[in-house]
C-alpha cells in the first residue's frame, strides 16, 4: 500500500486532536520528513509518506520498518526515552484510532516528552552550556561510538568521495541563485584532491573498525539533557550510507555546529575529552575534510529549504545561512601551519588549565590537540582517567614511559597537521629538551610556558579539585618543592593572580 503525503491528512488529525492526548492539545514540529505531537509526558513521531533521494517512505511497509528501526537504534543514545511502536488503526466503524482495533493504517514511534528547553541547540543560545557539560557529552558520545558495530562493508574513501560528489550537484542545483558555481568547482576540486590523497588513511580505519553504526545527524538539535545527563536521540534509521561512516565523520558534525555557533571552545573541549577517552592520532588528518564536508551539507541543505520558503525574509536568511557555511567548508581547507606549545609547572602551578584554555586558539580548527602526562599515565596503566593510581605506581620507569609516550603521541598529531599543547611538570631540563626537539624535527614553531604560583595558592588547588585526573596532593607538592629544576629557558608566568591574568599572559607569550 502506498500513500501521498495528503492521504495522511487523517492519520495528522487524529493526532493533533485533543481527544488524543487525554484532552491536552499537543504541540506540533514538523520537519521535512516527519511531524512530531508532543503532549503531556509523551512524544508521537508520525514519518511522512515522501520520497526523497535518501529514502522512500511512501509505502507504509516502510514507514512501519522506519519506525521500528528508529525506535531501536536510538534505545543506545537516549535509553529510557524510546518507548516503542504503536499502529494507527482504522475500525470497522472507519474511525481511526491509536493503537486499536483493525487495519493498520500508520504507524508512530512512542517517546518520553523531554523540554525543548533542554535542547543543546536552545541551551546555547541560552549560554547555559558549559565546560562540564561538554565533557559529559564528549564522554556520550565516546561511550556511544564504542558500542556501534563495525562494518567494513560501508564507508571508506569509496562512500567520502562519492558523497563530494554529491555536494557538488546539490550545490549546482542552487546556482547561480545562491552559489557562484566557479566557487563550487573550486571546493569539489579541493575536496576531491584532499580526499583522494587521503584515501588510504580512511580505508585503513575502515579496516581498523573505525567505520561503524554511528549516529548520523550528531548536531546540536539532536541533543538533549534528560535526567541531567546528554541524551543522543534521533539518530539516522533509514540509510545506512548516512549512519555507518567514521567514527570522526560523526564527530565532526557536533564540532562543525558548535564552531558555527562561535562556540570554539566548546569544540575544542569535545575534541581533547573524546580522545582522552577514544585516543585518536594519526586519524586527526582526516578533520579538515570532514568538518568541510558537514558545513558543505548544510549549506546546500539550507540552500534547498530556502527555495521552498513562501516568506521573502525567511527566504533570505536561510540564503545568507548557506553561504555563511559554505564559506567555511572553504575555510576548513585552508592549510594552517601547525605549532607546539609546552606547559609546564609544579602540581597546581594551573598549567592544565592554561593548556586547556589556550587550546582553542592554537592551530587549526577546532584548536589544538591537548596531550596530559596525567591522562597518559593513566592510558597505560589500562585504567580510567578519573581512577586513581597508587603512589607505588609512580616510579621512575612508569615516569619514563609517560614522557616517551607523550613525545611519540605529540610527534605523530604535528604530522596530521593538527597543533599540540603538552601539559606535564616538565621539572627536568632534558624533558623540556626533548618536547622542544619534537618541535623542531617536526618543523613548527615552539613555544615553552613554565607556570609558578605560591606554594599555599597550589596546595588550596590541589586539594579543591573535582573531577580532576590528577592523582597529586599537597604533599606530593612539597616533595616537588625541594627539586633542582636546572636552567630556565621557558617563559616563566606568575600563576598566582586571577585565572583571567594568567591566560592573558600565556596567550601573549604564544602571539595569540
Amino acid at each position: 500500500m502506498s500513500q501521498a503525503p495528503d492521504a495522511q491528512a487523517a492519520v495528522v488529525a487524529l493526532l493533533a486532536d485533543p481527544a488524543t492526548h487525554g484532552g491536552e492539545r499537543p504541540e506540533r514540529i514538523d520537519t521535512h520528513i516527519s511531524t512530531v505531537f508532543l503532549a503531556g509526558d509523551r512524544a508521537l513521531k508520525l514519518k511522512k509518506a515522501v520520497t526523497l533521494p535518501f529514502l522512500d517512505f511512501a509505502p507504509l511497509a516502510a514507514r512501519k520498518t522506519a519506525c521500528e528501526a528508529e525506535a531501536r537504534v536510538n534505545a543506545r543514545g537516549a535509553p529510557g526515552v524510546y518507548q516503542g511502536v504503536l499502529a494507527v488503526t482504522r475500525g470497522s466503524d472507519g474511525q481511526l484510532s491509536l493503537g486499536g482495533e483493525g487495519e493498520a493504517v500508520d504507524y508512530v514511534v512512542v517517546m518520553r516528552r523531554f523540554g525543548q528547553e533542554t535542547l543543546f541547540d536552545r541551551l546555547a543560545g541560552a549560554g547555559k552550556l558549559d565546560r562540564r557539560v561538554m565533557m559529559d557529552l564528549a564522554e556520550a558520545v565516546a561511550a556511544y561510538h564504542d558500542g556501534g558495530e563495525p562494518d567494513d562493508r560501508l564507508g571508506g574513501s569509496a562512500a567520502i568521495l562519492a558523497t563530494i560528489r554529491g555536494n557538488r550537484l546539490s550545490f549546482l542545483a542552487n546556482a547561480p541563485a545562491v552559489f557562484d558555481p566557479a566557487a563550487v568547482e573550486a571546493l569539489t576540486d579541493r575536496s576531491l584532491a584532499l580526499g583522494e590523497s587521503l584515501a588510504a588513511l580512511m580505508d585503513a580505519r575502515r579496516a581498523a573498525g573505525c567505520v561503524r553504526r554511528c549516529h548520523g545527524d550528531l548536531h546540536l538539535r539532536n541533543i538533549a539533557l534528560y535526567d541531567g545527563h546528554p541524551i543522543l536521540f534521533d539518530a539516522i534509521e533509514f540509510n545506512d550510507d548516512f549512519a555507518v561512516i567514521d567514527t570522526l565523520y560523526d564527530l565532526a558534525f557536533l564540532l562543525m555546529d558548535l564552531e558555527d555557533r562561535d562556540l570554539r571552545r566548546f569544540a575544542n573541549i569535545v575534541l581533547n575529552t573524546y580522545r582522552e577517552r577514544r585516543p585518536e592520532v594519526e586519524g586527526l588528518a582526516l578533520l579538515p575534510l570532514y568538518l568541510a564536508m558537514r558545513a558543505a551539507i548544510r549549506s546546500h541543505v539550507a540552500a534547498a529549504a530556502a527555495a521552498h520558503q513562501q516568506d521573502d525574509s525567511r527566504r533570505q536568511a536561510m540564503r545568507a545561512e548557506a553561504l555563511r557555511l559554505f564559506a567555511r567548508a572553504e575555510d576548513y581547507l585552508a592549510p594552517q601551519p601547525a605549532r607546539l606549545v609546552a606547559v609546564g609547572g609544579l602540581s597546581g602551578s594551573g598549567k592544565s588549565r592554561m593548556g586547556r584554555e589556550l587550546a582553542p586558539f592554537v592551530g587549526r580548527s577546532p584548536g589544538a590537540v591537548t596531550l596530559r602526562t596525567d591522562v597518559i599515565r593513566k592510558q597505560l596503566a589500562g585504567i580510567d582517567p578519573y581512577a586513581k593510581l597508587p603512589r607505588e605506581a609512580y616510579t621512575a620507569d612508569m615516569s619514563a614511559r609517560t614522557y616517551a609516550a607523550l613525545m611519540d603521541q605529540a610527534k605523530r598529531i604535528l604530522s596530521t597537521g593538527q597543533s599540540v599543547i603538552a601539559d606535564a611538570v616538565f621539572a627536568r631540563p632534558e624533558e623540556r629538551e626533548a618536547i622542544a626537539a619534537v618541535a623542531r624535527e617536526a618543523g613548527v614553531a615552539f613555544t615553552g610556558l613554565w607556570l609558578e604560583a605560591p606554594p599555599e595558592v597550589a596546595a588550596e588547588r590541589i586539594t579543591s579539585r573535582r573531577r580532576n585526573v590528577s592523582d597529586a596532593t599537597p604533599g606530593v607538592l612539597e616533595q616537588q618543592l625541594s627539586w633542582d629544576l636546572g636552567p630556565m629557558t621557558w617563559t616563566r608566568i606568575d600563576s598566582g593572580g586571577p585565572k583571567e591574568d594568567t591566560l592573558a599572559a600565556g596567550r601573549r607569550t604564544c602571539g595569540l
